[in-house]
């Protein structure tokens, strides 16, 4: 007897992002700053940087029309959550003031900026920093060049400041710049790949930026990819490479890739971070798994945005599946 089919994308990937952002909303008090947080930010993967996390999950839900009004109500609540959390911006604020060279205060603003929050005393501060050469000159891998780049250019800053991107000498440096073979990626050559594609198409938002050698190449190594940590059940790097297949031209929407992602996922909306068990109180489960679901929460997202209106060969659009 055969397999049976596997659902549409657009069921599975509407699956995955409700259940993904109800477990973040539900368990969002996990990751609250400790008391007496500044701008220092002794250890700012601990909590801060999830927060940015958080907040990026809720702006793209927000962005795209076609997401569940469910879905949006959960980001909006996610991102009020978050500006909370940092204050309304001030810590932002303070953090780049006191940091001049630090580029993650921009970074994690733009997610909050993309969602209609302001802070007026950081984006002055912001383009009047970016007038000059500092922030230019911090020495950076290629593909975190990229995120401050789409960083910028969401903010407007390349224009305010009349300073140009040029995003071919910035892609150029980076490994998928070069194409090189594929068989040698590795895990977090694989990550830094992914982020490529996310800056230079802003998160999808931009599918014609990607160079057409650069898609061409992504068409026909993505699905080895993502059987390669298939198999290995990396299933935060698997849901990383299924936003890529969102953010393509001709999107990458594998139906039996949807489902094995909507299969790993647990019952509460949990995104594993791999094939080993999940254990743990709640706030362990939070901090190890956080970033899987909010990862899983943005492909579904991107990929209910990219299914063609008429299903195409991946199902029936998401109006149709309801």
């Amino acid at each position: 007897m055969s397999a049976p089919a596997p659902a549409p994308v657009p069921r599975s990937a509407r699956q995955v992002t409700g259940r993904a952002l109800g477990w973040l909303r539900r368990h969002c008090e996990l990751g609250v700053l400790p008391p007496g947080t500044t701008a220092e930010l002794a250890h700012p993967d601990s909590v801060y940087k999830p927060l940015g996390e958080t907040a990026l999950a809720g702006s793209l839900v927000l962005r795209e029309e076609r997401a569940d009004p469910r879905d949006h109500k959960a980001a909006r609540e996610l991102l009020d959550f978050a500006w909370w959390e940092l204050r309304g911006g001030d810590m932002l604020y303070e953090r780049q003031l006191r940091y001049l060279m630090m580029t993650d205060p921009l970074e994690l603003y733009t997610h909050f900026v993309r969602a209609g929050y302001r802070h007026r005393r950081l984006d002055a501060l912001l383009e009047h920093l970016y007038g000059v050469v500092t922030p230019y000159a911090v020495e950076q891998v290629p593909n975190r060049r990229l995120a401050i780049a789409n960083a910028a250019r969401l903010m407007g800053l390349d224009r305010a400041t009349g300073r140009g991107i040029d995003w071919k000498l910035l892609t150029d440096a980076t490994w998928l710049g070069n194409t090189p073979e594929p068989w040698a990626v590795d895990w977090m050559t694989a990550y830094s790949m992914t982020h490529t594609v996310f800056h230079l198409t802003d998160w999808g938002a931009r599918p014609g930026e990607l160079p057409p050698h650069l898609e061409e190449y992504l068409q026909l190594w993505l699905p080895v990819w993502l059987e390669v940590w298939r198999e290995v059940e990396e299933w935060d790097l698997f849901a990383e490479l299924l936003i890529v297949g969102a953010c393509l031209r001709e999107p990458y929407l594998d139906p039996a890739a949807w489902a094995e992602l909507a299969a790993v996922q647990h019952e509460d909306g949990l995104v594993p971070r791999d094939g080993k068990a999940v254990d743990g109180d709640a706030g362990r489960r939070f901090r190890d798994h956080h970033h899987p679901t909010v990862v899983a929460a943005v492909a579904g997202t991107l990929a209910l945005a990219r299914v063609p209106p008429s299903g195409g060969p991946h199902g029936p659009s998401p109006e149709a599946a309801r």
